[in-house]
């Protein structure tokens, strides 16, 4: 997790995140403080469960969006880290060497695959923003967009051993959908989806099915529920088991049915980050996924 100091809403992501809002009037000062604290509340609610958590501190005004790490860079079984090219030239600052040295001296790492001098020919891949892995199917879940480049994607699914699974998404109004986090989650036994986001009915099919078959439970959400970052959840490990990580919106956006469902397979951890998600994402956003061997103590 990356805790910021000046949290704002990136004005260069706005064109194509319709997630994205104002500060409700609160200056500045206020925002960033909000960001912080809230950041601070998600780390302390996971760490209390027993997850590890890494919490780097970015003091730097330049990057308003580095709340959201796993844009930039994901981990692999089989100790491989893979960097990726970003849109927007400030998100691209927020690549940072040290985040990847801590990585290597505590996890097992033999690969450091970096995608992100593609940004020169103007092709990105922004990650598991862009991608919603599974790692039990080793299925990549993708809706098209500017910002999950076809060629990256098929090199990425080659070198780490995924399918890749390309849809068209969009919102209510018709908006391409602009990463597919923010559309879906997928666990060891649930998916959350938004399946009237997909307009394509015989892909819609052909994804639940893809789900349906290593066992999942698909929970469907609404337009309302995806506005509101349900699909923006993810999965951990905690001291008792799985946890389902998620806004403290999201989580009311749930219905009993549903939330009886998630809470058959997971303890479900929610936490208010509702400034952050003025910045067009949530929870998930916040965490970069450790899939590494730790190294034995020293």
């Amino acid at each position: 997790m990356i805790r910021p100091h000046h949290f704002s809403v990136n004005p260069q992501t706005a064109a194509d995140n319709v997630f994205q809002s104002d500060s409700d009037g609160r200056g500045p000062v206020d925002v960033a403080a909000a960001a912080y604290a809230e950041c601070t509340a998600l780390a302390d609610a996971l760490t209390a469960r027993g997850v590890r958590v890494h919490l780097f501190e970015d003091e730097s005004a330049e990057r308003p969006d580095s709340v959201f790490p796993n844009n930039w860079f994901s981990t692999h079984r089989g100790g491989r880290i893979v960097t990726y090219p970003m849109c927007t030239p400030n998100r691209r600052l927020e690549r940072r060497p040290d985040i990847i040295e801590l990585l290597k001296a505590q996890y097992r790492v033999q690969d450091v695959i970096d995608y992100s001098g593609l940004e020169y020919d103007g092709l990105f891949l922004e990650g598991t923003g862009a991608m919603v892995l599974d790692h039990i199917g080793r299925i990549a879940y993708v809706a098209r967009s500017h910002r999950a480049d076809p060629v990256i994607l098929e090199r990425f699914c080659t070198h780490n051993g995924y399918e890749p699974m390309v849809f068209d998404a969009c919102d209510d109004d018709g908006t391409p959908i602009y990463h597919t986090n923010v559309l879906m989650c997928v666990g060891t036994e649930l998916a959350l989806i938004c399946l009237d986001a997909l307009p394509d009915a015989k892909r819609r099919d052909e994804v639940v099915e893809r789900l349906t078959e290593t066992g999942r439970t698909v929970l469907d959400l609404t337009h309302d529920q995806l506005r509101d970052f349900a699909g923006n959840a993810f999965e951990l490990t905690g001291r008792r088991g799985r946890l389902l990580a998620m806004s403290a919106r999201a989580h009311r956006s749930l219905t009993a049915s549903q939330l009886r469902v998630i809470e058959a397979s997971c303890e479900i951890v929610s936490v208010d980050v509702d400034t952050i998600e003025l910045a067009g994402g949530s929870v998930r956003c916040m965490l970069a996924g450790i899939h590494l061997d730790q190294r034995p103590p020293a």
